[in-house]
């Protein structure tokens, strides 16, 4: 007890010479700021995209400017995707996500849609919207992506709400790699 008491009389009186001469006191060194998480990658295969491949990039950067926990990338030829996107002539629809690195999912660009006068990249953006995580939000406003088809045919609205791009940042806070155990897919039917 007497040597505590000793060394600590000690640094107290180190700390108060350091301060009548002028000098600063010695304090430990900041801790480093923790690294950032390295964004999750996802990856999509646009080879049956048919004509919407433009359309999809167009929606894919949407999200990757909208978000940063996750970057969709187009996949390298002979690759496995994580996404699909397959042109068909129904509905519009995706596989409920978040797909995650070793996932899989399915975003179906319908051509009923578009023939209604949908905009076809605020499809795109909804569709990945959906493989990102989101359900629909019938609120019909322009400005909810997530709305879909409740918004009307004149809506070319393809960015995320605040809302729903936050949701999005949260569904990829971790760096998981599991695949859902179960698949949805969701049909944007007006």
């Amino acid at each position: 007890m007497f040597r505590r008491t000793l060394a600590l009389v000690a640094a107290n009186a180190a700390v108060g010479a350091a301060v009548v001469l002028g000098a600063a006191p010695a304090t430990a060194a900041p801790a480093p700021a923790p690294a950032a998480m390295a964004a999750v990658t996802i990856t999509y295969d646009d080879s049956y995209a048919a004509e919407f491949k433009e359309a999809v990039a167009q929606g894919v950067a949407i999200w990757n400017q909208s978000v940063t926990n996750v970057r969709i990338v187009k996949a390298a030829a002979g690759t496995r995707a994580n996404v699909r996107v397959i042109a068909d002539n129904n509905w519009p629809r995706a596989t409920l996500g978040p797909v995650r690195p070793g996932g899989s999912g399915t975003v179906w660009m319908g051509r009923q849609a578009v023939q209604q006068g949908y905009n076809v990249v605020r499809i795109a953006a909804h569709e990945f919207g959906h493989i990102l995580g989101l359900p629909d939000r019938r609120t019909g406003l322009c400005s909810d992506l997530m709305s879909g088809s409740s918004a009307p045919t004149s809506c070319a609205n393809a960015k995320p709400s605040s809302a729903e791009a936050s949701q999005v940042q949260r569904n990829y806070a971790t760096a998981l790699t599991q695949a859902p155990t179960r698949e949805i897919i969701l049909v944007d039917a007006a």
